[in-house]
């Protein structure tokens, strides 16, 4: 058992790390990075080189390149010299004009030394004169410059102000390991940069707003690293965190574990005091989650100094009903279970009475289910369900948010029904014509006690290793079914990523769903081991399986 664990483990990661790399290869190379503007208003609204430059930056975003700024490094080389006047200072603003003539530009020291700071090539001239027709190039970085654009006039253009750029191309391999190196990363009390934070633990502590124990830290990036409350699954963690990625489209800069962990439901304000008020009379209703304070590096405002008597004070707030995740899981759980609980003794039931009228019209549905499209019989339901019985169509326009879910989850309970009818069937009667069923009826056993205690365990065994996938999928959500739904669950998700050329979530819901899948095969074949005794997963008892 051991053994075939330690194998299983260890191809499953070796399987989950080709897929990321098969999949980040279609994404960053195969796929033109422009596709990410089809959709970008600002894009859309932006012209010349500051259009150019906004490329740029969203392509940083994405993940597909590094670049710096001229403007951004003459900023932190006058900051700290002149302080917050610095872009008064006359040698800033002549550095700054420099790039805005485009025959000198490049005499200018500054200009010089950002060069030579990103590629190390310290005479520009020379280089150029060496490499005719060529960009400065070194250190992987290149040397865009963006001359400005003028009217016949003279006159710089709408958006055509000059940029001088160093961009830093990232290899699909490059992003694979920064990838896989931040997958995974912990909180320690060396988090926060702060110099001035000078006490810094961690260390378990009463909880004022849940009335347990919590674990809170000083220096980490999050006050509160372990702690209960109210909320399904009632223990909640921020020290370790899985990273799956960033979303810079529909969700503009969420990290995309929150954006499926997230509550999708309206603000839900509570009566509670605020940190520095522990202890008073003082209460306030506030939406705020205390739970999750972050360190917070600005200067406290007046406001904040009167509620937080430290600088943890940045928070997210409290929302009501289900995650993405969790309306996912819902959904198919429940689907699960009743498809399981109906399928299966309907399927017994068309063995035991084979060719019979039941029997008919039981094969009938399955293939019905089976012949027609997923997503007409999905409309078909819909129909159904919105015209004889008034469920809501939509999801975000039921009244009654518990209605919402009957016909997405009728929908993913019927097809899955037919399948588990249809093979559930086909196993019985393939084990009604075994030997050890005739043994039985020689034996004197009643039909109800062969089909219980032998024909029915045995069909079983075919089905067993799929349980797991079944549960598990839940979480990946039906794709099909939340789109035509309006469902807020994850199978929804992945649709909008691809439409939107969501990279990271794309990514990101691509190691979910394998990860689930791997999980689900291992977890299929213990189930099958624990079920049928003649299934060994150790070397020592046949060579496994």
């Amino acid at each position: 058992m051991k053994r075939y664990m330690l194998r299983r483990i260890l191809f499953s990661i070796f399987s989950l790390l080709v897929v990321i790399v098969v999949v980040m290869l279609l994404v960053y190379t195969l796929i033109n990075r422009n596709v990410i503007f089809q959709t970008d208003d600002v894009w859309n609204k932006k012209s010349w080189n500051d259009r150019t430059v906004y490329e740029y930056q969203q392509y940083q975003k994405f993940g597909y390149l590094d670049f710096a700024n001229y403007t951004i490094f003459l900023k932190n080389k006058y900051e700290p010299l002149y302080g917050d006047q610095y872009t008064k200072n006359a040698d800033y603003k002549a550095d700054k004009d420099a790039i805005q003539n485009a025959e000198t530009w490049l005499t200018n020291p500054s200009v010089q030394e950002f060069i030579a700071q990103n590629t190390g090539v310290e005479d520009a001239a020379a280089y150029l004169a060496a490499h005719p027709g060529k960009a400065i190039e070194g250190n992987g970085w290149e040397i865009v410059y963006l001359a400005p654009q003028l009217t016949p006039r003279g006159k710089v253009k709408d958006g055509g102000t000059g940029y001088l750029l160093a961009i830093y191309e990232k290899s699909v391999f490059t992003r694979l390991w920064n990838y896989l190196g931040d997958l995974f990363t912990v909180e320690t009390t060396n988090d926060v940069t702060d110099p001035n934070l000078k006490d810094r633990y961690v260390r378990v502590e009463k909880d004022p707003y849940s009335g347990f124990y919590a674990v809170v830290g000083s220096g980490t990036t999050h006050k509160y690293l372990l702690y209960f409350d109210s909320r399904f699954p009632f223990i909640h963690q921020n020290w370790l965190h899985l990273n799956l990625g960033t979303s810079f489209t529909k969700y503009r800069g969420q990290e995309i574990t929150e954006v499926i962990t997230q509550p999708t439901g309206d603000q839900v304000k509570v009566k509670t005091q605020f940190p520095a008020m522990l202890g008073s009379d003082e209460y306030t209703e506030t939406a705020i989650d205390f739970h999750s304070l972050t360190y917070n590096y600005s200067t406290p405002t007046k406001y904040e100094t009167e509620r937080f008597p430290d600088q943890y004070t940045a928070s997210s707030y409290r929302f009501g009903g289900l995650s993405m995740l969790e309306n996912s899981f819902v959904i198919g759980i429940i689907a699960t279970i009743l498809a399981y609980l109906l399928g299966l003794p309907i399927g017994i039931t068309m063995a035991r009475h084979k060719d019979g009228l039941f029997d008919k019209i039981g094969n009938l549905y399955i293939i019905f289910i089976m012949a027609v499209p997923s997503l007409a019989y999905i409309f078909i339901f819909a129909v159904v369900g919105t015209g004889l019985f008034g469920l809501p169509y939509k999801f975000a326009n039921a009244q009654v948010k518990i209605l919402a879910y009957f016909l997405p989850t009728i929908s993913l309970t019927l097809p899955h029904m037919g399948s588990l009818m249809k093979w559930m069937r086909r196993y019985m009667i393939d084990q009604m014509n075994s030997d050890y069923v005739k043994f039985a009826r020689a034996e004197g056993f009643s039909e109800k006690e062969i089909y219980r205690k032998h024909i029915s365990p045995n069909a079983m065994i075919y089905l067993v290793h799929g349980i797991p996938a079944s549960i598990l999928g839940c979480l990946t959500g039906a794709i099909i079914t939340e789109r035509v739904y309006a469902v807020p669950g994850v199978g929804n998700l992945l649709t909008t990523a691809i439409n939107g050329h969501d990279n990271g979530i794309i990514v990101a819901c691509t190691v979910f769903y394998t990860t689930l899948s791997i999980i689900s095969v291992i977890l299929g074949d213990l189930l099958l081991a624990k079920w049928d005794p003649r299934v060994s997963l150790s070397s020592s008892k046949g060579g496994g399986r």
